[in-house]
């Protein structure tokens, strides 16, 4: 098996015929005449193809008709309707699907939930050229099944390896700043919303043991941003309940918010890691009978455009569009020149001071 970021050797149809002792015609035909194998057959050649990196031919054949690679993916640990419902990926998509159109590409979409070994397989088999991993565990298998493809790739957001592309923003950083703003206000009991831990996503509160065990390079760095505010200030961090939600979604914000304002001492203000998280938090505050920012402080992450809608949410902007382009951009490039160094780029975040935190004040005990 290979590992990211290892020299690559083209695939052809030639080189999986003469390792797998078959010929080159049946080769071609696991791809573009089926019916002419056995089931079995095929699925050995298949197999092999995947393994050695090998582009379907029809791929191949276009690309170089067109002067150009054929295919784009995007691998993304999730359903595929996350990719039209998530806020922050639509608009990420816009980015790489806008690059795609500029230069003639097809934009594949990759999704996969909790198996990841079928995530694996889903790289393996698909027709692309290059691909976008956007988001995915430390651990996941993805990485490695795109290595076996020897095919150029870049990394989005994490996890972040010296040897790879990667684009991304300093998350660490930006929730730093966002809970000094909190502080700052007077706000001593906090909360955090946290998007997943790790790929079991079991939800609900995660042990200070546990935060030093997440294998999502994103989900730590926020977290550690918000850790060392809270410390710089002299807060325990033992004290914050930080509560791990199973997807990025208002409904699953709303849960997590509920439960904590049912707690004996209530944060006054709530660090969610997405805007969606604090959207939820903002609804569960209105259920129970309490004003932002008066009662509750709410803070987001990703000025989305429904941030810019009232309430309008405090937050840290970063630009998911510009990530997606970028993404592309480098993709592409590495498909024109294989030899072409690793480029790590960080964009810029900004904190967006809004309607939703205030000024702490005393709450009941």
């Amino acid at each position: 098996m290979s590992s990211p970021g290892q020299p690559q050797r083209r695939a052809t149809l030639k080189l999986v015929a003469e390792s797998l002792g078959v010929s080159i015609t049946t080769v071609s035909n696991a791809f573009s005449r089926p019916d002419q194998l056995s089931e079995a057959l095929r699925e050995r050649v298949l197999a092999e193809a995947a393994r050695l990196g090998l582009s379907s031919p029809d791929a191949a054949a276009r690309s170089l008709r067109l002067g150009r690679p054929a295919s784009v993916g995007v691998m993304y640990t999730d359903r595929l309707s996350f990719a039209f419902s998530d806020p922050g990926a639509v608009l990420f998509l816009q980015g790489v699907s806008r690059v795609c159109e500029e230069n003639g590409q097809e934009l594949v979409l990759i999704p996969s939930t909790s198996a990841a070994d079928a995530a694996a397989t889903a790289v393996g088999r698909s027709m692309i050229d290059g691909l976008i991993v956007y988001s995915v565990a430390d651990d996941d298998p993805v990485l490695a099944a795109a290595a076996d493809r020897r095919m150029p790739l870049v990394v989005v957001d994490q996890p972040r390896i010296s040897t790879l592309p990667w684009i991304g923003v300093d998350d660490e950083a930006g929730c730093r700043a966002i809970a000094q703003h909190l502080i700052g206000l007077g706000h001593r009991r906090l909360a955090v919303l946290s998007t997943e831990i790790d790929r079991e996503r079991r939800g609900g509160r995660v042990t200070v043991a546990r935060q030093q065990a997440i294998t999502f390079a994103t989900t730590a760095a926020r977290l550690r941003g918000y850790r060392t505010a809270a410390e710089d200030a002299g807060i325990n961090w033992s004290t914050v309940p930080v509560v791990e939600t199973r997807e990025n979604s208002e409904a699953n914000g709303y849960q997590a918010t509920a439960a904590l304002l049912r707690s004996k001492q209530r944060p006054t203000a709530v660090l969610a890691m997405t805007d969606q998280l604090a959207f939820g938090a903002l609804r569960a505050a209105a259920k129970a009978g309490l004003s932002v920012p008066e009662d509750l402080s709410v803070a987001g992450f990703d000025d989305i455009p429904a941030a810019r809608v009232e309430p309008y949410l405090t937050t840290v902007a970063q630009p998911h569009e510009e990530k997606g382009r970028r993404a592309a951009e480098h993709l592409l490039a590495q498909l024109t020149d294989r030899s072409a160094p690793p480029r790590q780029q960080q964009l810029k975040t900004t904190l967006r001071l809004r309607e939703t935190t205030g000024t702490a004040h005393p709450t009941p005990t």
